[in-house]
This record gives C-alpha cells, structure tokens and sequence, in this order.
C-alpha cells in the first residue's frame, strides 16, 4: 500500500528501505548471529573497500556490518543492558513470533516480549540484542494498519464537541489539533 501525502514539497524519488549499517566489535561474531537467528545469507561485498566488513542480505534487506574492535572506546556494552522497547532498534515483520520465542530460548537468549493493542487489532513483539548491543524486534506488526494522519478524523478536545469516531489514537488527534491551530494563526 502507498501512503500519499498532501504536501508543498515533492516526494524525493525513493523506492525502499535499501540496508541498515552497523558497527560492530568482532564481524564474524555479527555474521554469526545475524545467519543463526535471524537467516541472513552472507553475500559479496564490493573489493574497492580497505576495511574489514561484511554484508548480508534476505527478507528485501541488506545489513552491512563493519567491524570497529575500538567499539568499546565509544560506546560501552560489555555488561549486560536491559532490553528496552523503548530504545533505537530495527524491526522484522514475521508470521510467527511464538516460534521466534522457542527459537530465542533454545539458543539461551535474553528476550522481552510485549503486546501493542489498538482497535481490536493485537500485535506480539518480541525485543534482544545483537552481540554489540543493538536491539532487534521481530513482530506480527502487519495486524495493525498503516493509516496516515492526514486521514484522521479531527477530533477536538474540550467541552461542547462530539466525540468523533475512534479512527486515530490520541497522539495523531493532538498532532492534527496543533497543525489546525496553527493554520488558523497564519496570518493574511
């Protein structure tokens, strides 16, 4: 589904999320991990580069991995973090986060789980951490539509208005609300 936006600016000329690149302590580590639990197919990776590194690719996605052993110097996580859904990650839609869960046990991995409700409409997650910390979620996030705001119903708050129908959550009414308000404040 394409979500078009009303806008005074043109789109750039996008097509798709191409790769995510992180830095890591140790890539065979990474590649490891990024094959076993989440089957990446390690793949060519472009001879002109004088630096070790390595690049995956499956699921529309690449991940390019480049290997940093001075990570430490930066960014300390070598003790174990908690593992916060609240924290930068990047997400893998799948078809089933219970199989995700055994898989995660077996292999003795430290995981949080959580549930996104919204409308009827439930969404399992599931959050760990690669071997340098950064977090990874596998979810069912398809269950939940992908509804843009400018189709939101607005909603004002405050005595004297009906209660518009739920289409939007609270955040997107407050956003709308605030872009209302301040088109009214332009002034002619």
């Amino acid at each position: 589904m394409e979500i078009v936006e009303v806008s005074s600016y043109e789109a750039l000329p996008l097509l798709s999320l191409n790769h995510v690149s992180l830095l890591c302590r140790s890539v065979w580590d990474s590649v490891r991990f990024y094959e076993d639990v989440l089957g990446f197919v390690l793949i060519k990776r472009p001879s002109s580069f004088n630096f070790n590194g390595a690049w995956l690719y499956n699921y529309g996605i690449g991940i390019h991995l480049i290997e940093n052993p001075a990570l430490d110097e930066y960014d300390t996580v070598n003790e174990l973090r908690p593992i916060n859904p609240k924290d930068n990650h990047i997400s893998f839609q799948c078809t089933d986060v219970g199989l995700v869960i055994r898989r995660l046990q077996d292999m003795g991995m430290r995981y949080v789980t959580a549930v996104v409700e919204d409308d009827g409409a439930k969404v399992d997650q599931v959050f760990f951490h690669d071997p340098d910390g950064y977090m990874v979620e596998l979810c069912n996030c398809e269950n939940i539509p992908v509804i843009p705001i400018s189709s939101c119903a607005f909603k004002p708050r405050g005595e004297g208005f009906k209660k518009a129908p739920a289409k939007c959550g609270f955040m997107e009414n407050v956003m709308m609300e605030s872009l209302s308000m301040d088109m009214m404040n332009f002034s002619f």
